[in-house]
């Protein structure tokens, strides 16, 4: 059984602990407030925008407007950017990622796929299990903003227009509250949905009777113009939307990873305390005994 100084010192250290994670909860939780902001400032962005290459390219149907970057290839090199973080303690957040990340390197064994990452966590995941590395974006969290968010997008579809890569998919964690995010696989490049005209999320959550309107514009100085402006900035916006998902879900991730912490630590306290006191009653029982012992000796 343990003594009463070994008890003492593991209490000490529990609560030591729990003033950590404490304090790394609120830390979580104040920069999860202004990245929450960030990511629902961007989104409606992200899907108008979404929404006017899609209506553009479905009003010129029949008139040959494309753009190399929303055309299809057979896809024989796929580079694949895994969104990670820096740092753990964070519950699954880096797990779920990498987890999902070898299971489609697994499913699309048959192709040449290079790793490219963002988070020192997915980096030194592939990179000691001898995966094909690319390029590792290293302290894009420290200066995240659309400018360096559109270096690395412009950088990938410079190789996809190169024939260096016939697809770039994204993995990351989509933020949907703060104890809940998802895993998703997003294809980068080519922006097949866009060309195709599907519809965004906004238009599918519309009623039926209430169809998207279709009128044609005057554009200027022409839609192929138009068109080679806004899909360069639709793959920027969501790579950096993408990013910003990933940086919200990581400090919820960590915000509740350090709440659980907090109350299992606040748990383990009153589980030691409780022992502390039993063994420390023994030991005043067995020392009362002693002296009850000797005293019946000496008489």
């Amino acid at each position: 059984m343990a003594s009463l100084r070994d008890i003492r010192k593991r209490i000490r250290s529990v609560k030591n602990t729990r003033q950590i994670t404490k304090a790394m909860k609120m830390v979580a939780a104040a920069k999860l407030r202004k990245a929450q902001d960030a990511i629902i400032a961007a989104r409606p962005y992200a899907q108008m925008l979404d929404q006017i290459i899609s209506d553009l390219v479905t009003r010129s149907q029949g008139e040959g407007l494309a753009h190399p970057l929303l055309t299809s290839r057979p896809v024989k090199k796929v580079e694949l950017l895994l969104l990670t973080s820096d740092r753990g303690l964070a519950g699954g957040f880096n797990s779920n990622v990498i987890r999902r990340a070898s299971r489609f390197i697994y499913e699309n064994s048959g192709m040449d796929i290079e790793v490219s990452t963002v988070g020192r966590k997915g980096n030194d995941f592939f990179r000691q299990r001898g995966q094909k590395m690319r390029k590792d974006f290293g302290q894009l969290y420290q200066r995240l903003d659309y400018l360096h968010a559109s270096q690395v997008a412009e950088e990938m579809g410079a190789r996809f227009l190169k024939g260096e890569v016939d697809a770039v998919y994204v993995i990351y964690n989509e933020f949907l509250s703060a104890i809940s995010q998802k895993v998703t696989v997003s294809q980068l490049l080519p922006l097949q949905t866009l060309a195709a005209g599907e519809s965004t999320p906004a238009q599918a959550a519309a009623p039926e009777t209430a169809p998207h309107s279709l009128v044609d514009f005057k554009y200027e100085p022409g839609r192929q113009d138009v068109l080679d402006r806004l899909v360069p900035q639709a793959v920027s916006i969501k790579l950096y939307r993408s990013l910003l998902e990933s940086v919200a879900s990581e400090h919820g991730a960590r915000m509740s990873a350090m709440e659980n912490a907090t109350s299992n630590a606040t748990d383990m306290i009153a589980a030691l305390s409780l022992t502390y006191n039993r063994t420390r009653q023994a030991v005043i029982t067995k020392e009362l005994m002693e002296i009850v012992s000797g005293a019946e000796a000496l008489k």
